[in-house]
């Protein structure tokens, strides 16, 4: 059986939908951020090989948490975001949640309603935003409009991909009932184009996904370090304009993505808009601001 390393589909995080660690985020943070995301990036590549047997990929992200927490040294990433964390005093609860998510990802194929999708989505996004908050020093306040957000983000990744999903893995992460309630199934999805049925379906949840961004429209004012606070903004009004561009557009059809032209264009308005929102904002927490 391949390594964990050998794996590793190329992908890296400037190919992300969003961004990781950007510029934004103080130079001090970016390292631990980026150890995080190589571990997690590298756990998600083991779950999605299309050819790797079900029984191989939980050996290897068990083999992942036993380097992660240092009864193994079998993979450069587990053994990098473990120095990581011991350097900052930082717990690797939210890397072994992410870890659930990436079995789950082998073992359960299909999801019945939402409430089982944001069951999910507490693995599987949550914590990337908890980390980065906890690497931040930031309070826990914070997390339930951490958690809308980073559910949003997964969702709009489950509709942009929904096909791919189907037909490379079988996996389906719109809820059943949400397909049967507008009068389609899951094998629609390996059409060319979305049916009528289908298309209802998926704006309906681009829609659903639109009120957890809602939920989580103080987040960025929530966060004290400014920094933080204006990468969060630009991530926002890219989730924001994702979800319109998924409430209208057929995702089977064409590949419903941001271009480089609007992500920039987009960045800069998230900068601009979460700076105007940090002017006014109520102080939050004791401390003073960090990074500024």
């Amino acid at each position: 059986m391949m390594s964990a390393a050998e794996l590793r589909s190329g992908k890296g995080h400037r190919d992300e939908n969003f961004p990781v660690a950007s510029h934004l985020i103080h130079p001090r943070h970016r390292a631990i951020i980026l150890a995080f995301y190589n571990f997690v990036r590298t756990a998600d590549d083991i779950a999605d090989h299309a050819t790797l047997a079900p029984a191989d990929k939980l050996d290897l992200l068990d083999g992942l948490e036993a380097t992660l927490l240092g009864d193994r040294d079998d993979d450069e990433a587990g053994i990098a975001l473990r120095n990581a964390l011991r350097e900052r005093g930082l717990p690797p609860r939210h890397a072994q949640d992410l870890l659930t998510a990436f079995r789950l990802d082998v073992t359960k194929l299909r999801y019945a309603d939402w409430s089982e999708l944001m069951h999910y989505c507490s693995f599987s996004a949550m914590p990337v935003g908890r980390f980065v908050l906890d690497v931040h020093g930031e309070s826990r306040g914070t997390w339930p409009a951490n958690d809308a957000l980073c559910a949003a983000l997964q969702i709009i990744n489950h509709l942009q991909d929904c096909q791919a999903d189907y037909r490379n893995l079988d996996r389906v992460y719109l809820p059943l009932d949400a397909l049967a309630a507008a009068g389609t199934s899951v094998e629609a999805l390996d059409a060319p184009r979305a049916s009528p049925a289908l298309l209802r379906c998926l704006h309906g949840l681009a829609s659903r996904t639109g009120r957890l961004l809602q939920e989580s429209r103080a987040f960025p004012v929530l966060i004290n370090d400014m920094r933080l606070g204006l990468e969060v903004s630009v991530i926002e009004t890219y989730a924001a304009r994702l979800v319109r561009m998924l409430q209208r557009r057929d995702p089977l059809g064409e590949r419903v993505h941001l271009r480089k032209p609007g992500f920039i264009g987009l960045g800069l308005l998230g900068i601009v808009t979460g700076a105007a929102r940090r002017v006014t904002r109520p102080f939050v927490g004791s401390r003073k601001p960090q990074d500024a």
